[in-house]
């Protein structure tokens, strides 16, 4: 597998290897010059302070009160709030850049592995004090299962194997919010972003914008908040993109194409009906996967992780979906994949590829990559601050988030650059290497030689023992 870290020697010549990747942040960051700047001030020497010190600094210490205390510039803290609060620097094209950035990385991992690239949709929440942070409400929070005080924002992520990059973002408006124009005022919210717009709603202007933009993907993912949307899903066939969206179990499907109509009146009383009707019941899919027989699914692995290949059973299907208000039901690919092993765990998307266009393996693949843009909210969340902000106003949270997504993009060029040597090299190894070349601390380097080395060995002895448990299965 990977080469491991041996000795200090060897991780500080590691480290001074790639030092000019380090260095060269500043000339990555010269690539947004034109958006920071304002009239006839550029704001790119404190943008790149700000995100120097979102790598330097660690978990729940990325507000800009811990900046001030750690940095090595002469910035003051009225400086950053202004920079995040009251510069007019334009966060859209940030993120357009950063998307484009992303765009041409995925192409070269498309080209090296001879893997899709996805566009994941999903949301994210960020649990926050208060009632005047723009957005807050008590709303479901998926890091917390339960319903808690937060702001709740969808995201877009390319994703091509282990890489991933969020790209753009839309913070989510509840009801409450709209309807209160004093607070919308005070947050500083745009009149024209004062429309109530369902999560669905603000993932079709993302995915619309990053078309329009250029941004290239063979397939979209998302979870059950979107497949389960009609109106979602008939506006990407509308544009004529390939998604593969999860549903839930109790999703109603039809074997065979329903016939929809206004059915005719029986009988002389009552009233003439008016609600279409399909001619004949259909089925939640839980029920039809549990008439499925064993040799009508496929058993087939579908990536590499560090406890051996990812193997699921997978079964797909073509049937019609009918949303109970279209005069014609759609067709569509049902995916059906249960992992193999002791906790077996069921998932189902509906697709509008067709059956023939890709095998059951691609499908699975498909469905089962929505796990790295979990990987991406955890790395830009435990290494970067993606949540551990503390600003109150729409021009600040807009501004900490495009920033949090330049310096993950940032990390996978990290990743990416030194994988030949160091192919279990994490975000968190990347950061680790950052603060201790920034800091030019003798003291912090050999920590991080420690930190470094153990997890690169327990890693590496992880992975090898579940491939080796996997050949002895295969040889029996």
């Amino acid at each position: 597998m990977s080469q491991v870290l041996s000795d200090k020697k060897k991780f500080v010549k590691f480290c001074y290897s790639i030092e000019n990747e380090i260095l060269s942040l500043e000339n990555y960051i010269s690539t947004y010059t034109p958006s920071f700047k304002v009239h006839r001030t550029s704001n790119i020497l404190i943008a790149t302070a700000y995100l120097k010190n979102l790598l330097k600094c660690e978990k729940e210490h990325t507000n800009m009160e811990r900046m001030e205390e750690i940095q090595s510039e002469d910035l003051a803290y009225h400086q950053y709030q202004h920079f995040l609060s009251n510069s007019k620097w334009n966060h859209q094209e940030v993120n357009e850049n950063t998307a484009m950035q992303a765009n041409f990385l995925m192409k070269d991992c498309k080209q090296t592995y001879k893997t899709p690239t996805g566009l994941i949709i999903d949301e994210s929440a960020h649990l926050k004090k208060g009632k005047e942070s723009v957005g807050v409400a008590r709303q479901y929070a998926g890091v917390a299962g339960k319903v808690e005080n937060c702001q709740v924002a969808v995201y877009a992520s390319l994703c091509n194997q282990d890489t991933t990059c969020l790209i753009d973002t839309a913070l989510f408006l509840p009801q409450s919010w709209i309807e209160d124009q004093s607070a919308c005022d005070k947050a500083g919210i745009p009149e024209s972003a004062r429309v109530f717009k369902t999560k669905p709603q603000l993932a079709l202007d993302i995915i619309k914008s990053l078309v329009s933009l250029g941004v290239n993907f063979d397939w979209i993912g998302g979870d059950g908040l979107y497949g389960h949307n009609s109106e979602f899903t008939r506006l990407l066939d509308e544009i004529g993109l390939f998604y593969v969206l999860d549903i839930h179990k109790d999703e109603r499907i039809y074997l065979s194409e329903p016939l929809i109509a206004v059915p005719t009146k029986k009988g002389v009383r009552g009233k003439n009906p008016t609600q279409l009707q399909a001619n004949i019941e259909p089925i939640q899919v839980e029920k039809y996967k549990e008439s499925l027989t064993a040799n009508q699914w496929k058993e087939v692995a579908i990536r590499k992780t560090a406890k051996g290949w990812k193997t699921v059973l997978v079964h797909t299907v073509e049937l019609w979906h009918w949303n109970g208000k279209e005069e014609k039901a759609v067709k569509r690919t049902l995916v059906i994949t249960k992992t193999v092993g002791k906790s077996s765990k069921t998932k189902y998307s509906f697709s509008n590829g067709d059956l023939e266009k890709h095998t059951a393996k691609e499908y699975a693949y498909f469905q089962c990559n929505r796990y790295w843009v979990e990987r991406s909210f955890d790395d830009a969340k435990n290494e970067l601050g993606l949540s551990g902000y503390q600003v109150r106003g729409w021009n600040a949270w807009h501004h900490h988030q495009a920033l949090v997504m330049m310096a993950g993009l940032y990390m996978q060029h990290m990743k990416i650059n030194n994988k030949e040597k160091y192919q279990l090299m994490s975000v968190r190894d990347a950061k680790i290497i950052i603060i201790a070349l920034m800091t030019e601390d003798n003291q912090v380097i050999e920590e991080a030689y420690k930190q470094m080395k153990n997890r690169h060995i327990n890693r590496k002895k992880d992975i090898d023992r579940h491939y080796k448990e996997e050949n002895s299965k295969v040889l029996k």
